[in-house]
């Protein structure tokens, strides 16, 4: 480890000596659904225990009312899990941002619940990755920081969402909240297996579209009748057919319809969007009230609209790139190499970019097939990044990053 000075090396051996992977191991064995209550509410438990070995208030924050669009086109309300949040020395001339989730997208019901070795240093389980290990990585870089006498110059917030993997709907006015005014912010999603960091990111808006038609008797008086179901393919395939380079749509799914002998009279078309830029975004705002408008008038039906752009883009801005640089050569002294990619994914990230300040949201494990029941750990990750972060935090709190520009 060249470039470390003696104490910064002490931090790094208390970094590696913590017991992310017993950590994990735990906390992935509990399934934490985005919609499973009881098992978020037993992983808040569980975290809360855990990070309340740092410094500071442990504190659970409700999470915010949250409408959705029922199959029928009614709306009706969401519950989502608790929020923990930690507030360590706000009165610290440095403040930054650390957040991580504790959903996972695999349900109760879900197949995949249990961890296996594929190999003696690879793990297979639900959440290993994404990001179960990544907030063993988070706690342990924080208690070997507090270790250091640099530590009393930084002050810092966690945040641990609930439902990051829905798109953190009931969180995302907290995030807001808490992101407003500190220095810098590392997320913990996991890194590509290779060590790869996600650099600027498209944004993502998730659409309900319910139409309302004319019912009618199929055989008698179809003329009579306006199709939800026909007007609903017809504004996907329009709205698919005009993805280009500044974004892309994806229509996901039609609910609705009716008896084969009724002309149905209802329809709800969800649709994603990916936008590059927040030009890109006002593109892809204005297309959909557009296209819907010219669906209401060729079908005659009626076409209400729910949902928004929740991840907004995140550019790799100079302020960006001076963390990313930081980063950098955090891993260069550890001897890790440090690159990072353009990506199509979201995450917390993009809303804490949003607000003004730098992010790097991949400070977690490195694995990969994340989403699916060949995610994976790779093992030698929990130390290395665990040291990573806490040499990046430890050269915040010396100075090395102010106002988005290395000192």
């Amino acid at each position: 480890m060249r470039g470390l000075s003696s104490f910064e090396q002490s931090v790094m051996e208390s970094a590696a000596d913590a017991p992310m992977l017993a950590q994990t191991e735990k906390w992935a064995a509990v399934n934490s659904g985005s919609r499973n209550l009881p098992g978020l509410a037993a992983m808040t438990t569980m975290l809360a225990d855990a990070f309340a070995s740092l410094p500071g208030a442990i504190s659970l924050v409700d999470p915010a009312p949250v409408e959705t669009v029922r199959p029928d086109g009614a709306l009706a309300m969401v519950a989502h899990g608790s929020h923990l949040r930690l507030s360590v020395r706000p009165e610290a001339p440095v403040q930054i941002l650390l957040t991580g989730h504790m959903d996972t997208v695999f349900p109760a019901d879900h197949s995949f619940q249990a961890l296996r070795w594929i190999d003696p240093v690879t793990l297979n389980g639900p959440g290993v990755a994404d990001m179960k290990g990544g907030l063993a990585v988070m706690l342990a870089a924080l208690r070997a920081v507090e270790t250091a006498p640099d530590a009393m110059q930084l002050g810092y917030d966690v945040i641990i969402n609930s439902d990051e993997e829905v798109g953190s709907p009931s969180s995302a006015a907290l995030l807001q909240q808490v992101a407003t005014g500190k220095l810098a912010a590392l997320t913990y999603e996991p890194a590509l297996p290779d060590g790869t960091l996600a650099g600027a990111r498209a944004g993502s808006g998730n659409f309900a579209i319910v139409i309302t038609g004319r019912s009618a008797h199929a055989g008698r008086n179809p003329q009579e009748g306006r199709n939800a179901i026909v007007a609903a393919a017809d504004l996907a395939l329009r709205l698919k057919a005009a993805s280009g380079a500044g974004f892309s749509c994806n229509p996901a799914r039609i609910e609705g319809g009716s008896p084969n002998n009724v002309v149905p009279d209802y329809a709800v078309l969800h649709v994603n969007f990916r936008p590059k830029t927040f030009a890109d975004q006002q593109a892809a705002d204005l297309l959909l009230k557009d296209v819907m408008a010219m669906i209401a008038r060729e079908h005659e039906v009626m076409l209400h609209l729910h949902g928004g752009f929740g991840r907004p883009p995140k550019p790799m801005d100079a302020q960006a790139e001076a963390l990313f640089g930081l980063v950098r050569q955090c891993g260069a002294d550890l001897g890790i190499s440090i690159a990072w990619r353009d990506t199509g994914g979201v995450c917390d990230g993009n809303n804490i970019a949003a607000c003004g300040v730098p992010v790097v949201d991949t400070m977690g494990v490195r694995g990969g097939d994340i989403h699916s029941d060949k995610e994976y750990l790779i093992v030698d990750s929990l130390a290395e990044r665990a040291q990573l972060s806490a040499l990046t935090l430890l050269r915040i709190a010396q100075g090395h990053f102010t106002t988005g520009v290395k000192a």
